[in-house]
């Protein structure tokens, strides 16, 4: 059975930095290494948004929001992606949540984390 867990949410001033990380679990390392893995947020009242995303080759995206705040990156032999964000804004506040998706064969998988909440408050 396939997991995904996210760590690392918290509550931190403005202009602070926060890192996430999302490990998943039931999959071999090279499974892993062939899904795209991406961050979402979905703050109260608001849709979720994706932040980032990584595919399999290690092509990164941003949200507009976040970019040149934050980073994503993949470890495949931890199973393990992660965000690391700086420079954080009480709008970030928001569950973050941990996805992983392939398109294969023409059916997509998909799988989503519990989330980790992000609290950006003075």
């Amino acid at each position: 059975q396939v997991q995904l867990v996210e760590s690392g949410g918290g509550l931190v001033q403005p202009g602070g930095s926060l890192r996430l990380s999302c490990v998943a679990s039931g999959w071999s390392r090279s499974i892993f290494s062939m899904y795209a893995m991406g961050w979402y947020r979905q703050a109260p009242g608001k849709q979720r948004e994706l932040v980032a995303k990584i595919t399999s080759g290690g092509t990164t995206n941003y949200a507009d929001s976040v970019k040149g705040r934050v980073t994503i990156s993949r470890d495949n032999a931890k199973n393990t992606v992660y965000l690391q964000m700086n420079g954080l804004k009480p709008e970030d506040t928001a569950v973050y949540l941990c996805n992983a998706y392939q398109l294969f064969r023409g059916i997509p998988y998909e799988y989503w984390g519990q989330g980790t909440q992000v609290t950006v408050s003075s």
